[in-house]
């Protein structure tokens, strides 16, 4: 299992996410250009002490990371606001990568009509979206639930 933060705009909610990749063994993808300083100083930093125990991969464009995900044959399952189906009417793989878009934006129609299927946290009316870090902890934490149900343990 994967996350996928497409041009992520804010370093805290890359490094919290960094943090949960660490704490529930799901790897992290940065598609760039990042809206922040994408060093390894940088990193560190948001990603606090645990950078070092989470696997994440950097990607200077999604053309560089849709070319990567195709050549393992990895499903993309894009968060979106736009979605109609509910993140818990899915069934989730232990090869998903769950792609949240940029905090400021989402991702451009043409990235969203690339993703194999798209899901949403359903919300009250009125609301524009939850931050990206706490819908990506729901429906990963939901994905590996399922996993969980199937396999003796998602963790290992």
């Amino acid at each position: 299992m994967r996350i996928a933060l497409y041009q992520p705009d804010i370093a805290q909610n890359t490094g919290t996410l960094l943090r949960l990749g660490a704490c529930l063994d799901v790897a992290i993808d940065i598609i760039g250009p990042a809206g922040f300083d994408m060093s390894d100083r940088a990193l560190k930093r948001a990603g606090l002490d645990y950078l070092g125990d989470v696997e994440w991969r950097r990607h200077i464009s999604f053309a560089a990371f849709e070319a990567w995900r195709r050549e393992r044959g990895m499903r993309l399952v894009l968060a979106t606001t736009k979605a109609e189906r509910p993140y818990t009417d899915l069934a989730y793989h232990t090869g998903d990568i769950v792609m949240m878009g940029r905090e400021t934006a989402g991702v451009p129609d043409a990235v969203a009509k690339v993703a194999d299927v798209a899901v949403k946290v359903p919300m009250r009316d009125h609301r524009r979206s939850l931050n990206v870090a706490l819908a990506a902890a729901m429906i990963v934490g939901e994905a590996l639930r399922q996993v969980a149900m199937g396999n003796a343990s998602p963790y290992g």
